[in-house]
């Protein structure tokens, strides 16, 4: 689905579908256009989607875990460039100070007290007959006439 089909949600229909309001993904677009500029100073590639079609595509992705190959055909890409795409706007929006989450440091100088549960899900091995034994016993039957 491409963003020219997006824009004209309301705003709750637009939440639902993206996951992010929609003053959240403008702020979103603002960032990866500025880094979008620099690269492209430096003499990169024109891309074949836009900013806000490529946001949208990883928001599709983060949302509905849909696979690359689902994704790629929706947008007319490969699917190698449908995981360059999603990668590229995840590790932009995660460097960037609005967008990134506080260290391990931070967490633990914070006066705050959390609560943790531990969830205990060890595996445990199958029971399966060992190799060459067998539990029914092979019944030889003689020809009817």
């Amino acid at each position: 689905m491409k963003y020219n089909s997006v824009r004209t949600l309301r705003d709750g229909a637009f939440r639902r579908l993206t996951g992010v309001k929609r003053a959240t993904f403008e702020k979103m677009i603002g960032i990866l256009r500025e880094v979008q500029i620099k690269k492209k100073s430096k003499g990169a590639r024109n891309n074949k989607l836009s900013i806000e079609d490529m946001l949208l595509m990883s928001l599709e992705y983060l949302r509905e875990y849909r696979t690359y190959f689902h994704i790629s055909q929706s947008y007319g890409l490969s699917e190698s460039s449908a995981y360059k795409t999603v990668r590229w706007v995840e590790d932009t929006l995660i460097k960037h100070p609005d967008f990134s989450l506080p260290g391990r440091k931070v967490l633990l100088k914070s006066d705050m007290e959390y609560e943790v549960v531990l969830i205990d899900a060890t595996e445990t091995p199958i029971e399966r007959q060992k190799k060459g034994r067998s539990i029914s016993i092979p019944v030889k039957t003689r020809g009817i006439p």
